[in-house]
């Protein structure tokens, strides 16, 4: 995994080697012996050390799988858990390698560097969506694609992490793409996606989805205006303004974001 200084490893994401060694369709907490080397396989190449393999495989079940069955298990309460230390570990990184930031630079730089997109394409990098366990209907629906899934996946890993081999070893891991994305962000390279970030932040504050809504075409043909508002929450923002329709959308995610972290306005990276 070059991009973030893990091991590489060379395959498809949608039909990966891991798959191929033989995933398993279950349910269960405790992995079988065909489970059990695929987790082997996903250890050496991500780098990782595990002693609990049932606490290992817990990570990767989603909920929808207790949802559509009688086993209560899910991966939720260690997501719980690896996205405090994940903040956490952000947190201590920022603070030590960026000592003449301010808290509110050290804050936006975090929002970015722990977001639903990068900790996605981590999980892609590691193949996590092939460990995922899924319920058939988020399997039909292509969950192993999914953002939030491969986020909360990866979050879950972490607090697996930290429960197998402590703190120290949960630091490492996180440390290894963190430092990246951290450096990534002071050299301006993140072309920031506030459509993304408006939709993660409406998930999680309000449980619900952005709307968009074009209120107005202006202009001639050549040089056409489009106006947007949107919607979060009962609560409207906007008009933007943009030459098409896409560019009005992200500017309108962009005024309702920063209006919704006032002490994160203007301080993201254009």
């Amino acid at each position: 995994m070059k991009q973030f200084g893990m091991p590489t490893i060379s395959s498809s994401h949608s039909k990966s080697k891991l798959v191929k060694r033989g995933l398993p369709v279950s349910t269960g907490c405790s992995p079988d012996a065909a489970r059990k080397k695929v987790l082997s396989a996903f250890l050496k190449t991500a780098g990782i050390r595990f002693k609990d393999y049932k606490l290992l495989n817990l990570s990767f079940m989603h909920r929808s799988v207790s949802n559509e069955s009688n086993n209560k298990s899910n991966n939720e309460r260690l997501e719980f858990l690896g996205d405090a230390i994940l903040g956490a570990v952000a947190a201590n990184l920022l603070y030590k390698k960026l000592e003449n930031k301010s808290e509110g630079d050290l804050a936006r730089i975090k929002s970015v560097v722990v977001s639903e997109a990068i900790l996605s394409a981590v999980a892609l990098e590691l193949q996590i969506d092939s460990l995922l366990i899924l319920g058939r209907g988020e399997e039909l629906s292509g969950g192993r694609e999914k953002k939030a899934i491969l986020a909360d996946a990866l979050e879950a890993l972490i607090g697996a992490i930290y429960l197998d081999q402590g703190y120290k070893s949960a630091f490492s891991f996180v440390s290894r793409f963190i430092n990246a994305e951290i450096d990534r962000v002071l050299e301006n390279k993140h072309q920031l996606d506030y459509k993304s970030l408006l939709q993660e932040l409406c998930q999680r504050r309000y449980k619900s989805y952005p709307s968009y809504v074009l209120t107005k075409r202006s202009g001639p043909e050549h040089a056409r205006i489009f106006w947007v508002q949107v919607v979060v929450n009962g609560e409207i923002f906007g008009p933007a303004t943009g030459n098409n329709k896409k560019s009005a959308e992200r500017e309108a995610a962009k005024l309702a974001w920063e209006a919704l972290n006032p002490n994160l306005s203007g301080k993201l990276p254009q």
